[in-house]
């Protein structure tokens, strides 16, 4: 697999805080290129939608969830698309994406056992398309699942999932348009019946992405998909 060339790198990995440089490992966070300072500073979710994972003011689920729930069955995403996690999400898409891929994969599997996630049968990462992945050189979701999966012992598969379509810029989209933008965007090969999977990415938005990612894993015989990733936009 293609991604096998990390662990030689990784044991060459600087041992500093990836967030305000220290370099002592005592300074480390049990293991993580981030000192206690720098993950006290995360931005938590403090009360998320339990099926989409957006940030709410009261209540269990959130009225997109109440009004058209979506086919995944529960999003877990920690932290906020906030400073100072985002500038480190960020550095997965940029050619330093391995140490930031170790640290936050490994912080987030100790949220996901914090919280009792129900483990899956399978990782899968959301896919880039291939002139996407042709440019970057690499998928930082991979990267991320990767490490999640050496942490949780669970197995990975980033050849399951692909995006058949490019998509135009998500960004200048509202919720409505990005839906209708990643319609039949992604396909799937055959899975196990009934099988439980967590599709992993660094950032869920408006949760679109994901909607239409599951909407292939659905098809391709998956009974439940959980959305794991690090960050939800407010």
């Amino acid at each position: 697999m293609v991604y096998k060339w990390i662990d030689c790198i990784q044991s060459h990995l600087p041992e500093r805080c990836l967030l305000c440089g220290a370099r002592s490992r005592a300074a480390h966070g049990g293991g993580l290129d981030l000192c206690s300072d720098c993950r006290d500073d995360l931005p938590r979710v403090q009360r998320p939608c339990s099926r989409c994972g957006e940030p709410l003011a009261s209540g269990d689920l959130c009225g997109h969830c109440q009004r058209q729930p979506p086919p995944y069955q529960r999003t877990l995403a920690p932290w906020l698309y906030a400073p100072p996690l985002d500038g480190l999400i960020l550095q997965l898409k940029t050619p330093a994406a391995l140490a930031p891929a170790r640290t936050l994969g490994r912080l987030l599997a100790r949220q996901l056992r914090s919280a009792g996630a129900e483990l899956p049968d399978l990782l899968i990462p959301v896919p880039l398309h291939r002139q996407r992945l042709r440019e970057r050189g690499f998928n930082q979701a991979a990267l991320l699942t990767r490490q999640l999966a050496a942490e949780l012992a669970l197995p990975w598969r980033a050849d399951l999932l692909g995006k058949v379509r490019e998509s135009a810029d998500q960004r200048v989209l509202d919720r409505r348009q990005r839906r209708r933008n990643l319609r039949d965007c992604f396909v799937c090969r055959p899975l196990a019946t009934g099988c439980h999977v967590a599709l992993v990415d660094d950032v869920v938005t408006t949760g679109a992405t994901a909607w239409a990612a599951t909407d292939a894993l659905r098809r391709a015989g998956a009974g439940r998909v959980d959305v794991w990733a690090l960050a939800r936009t407010p």
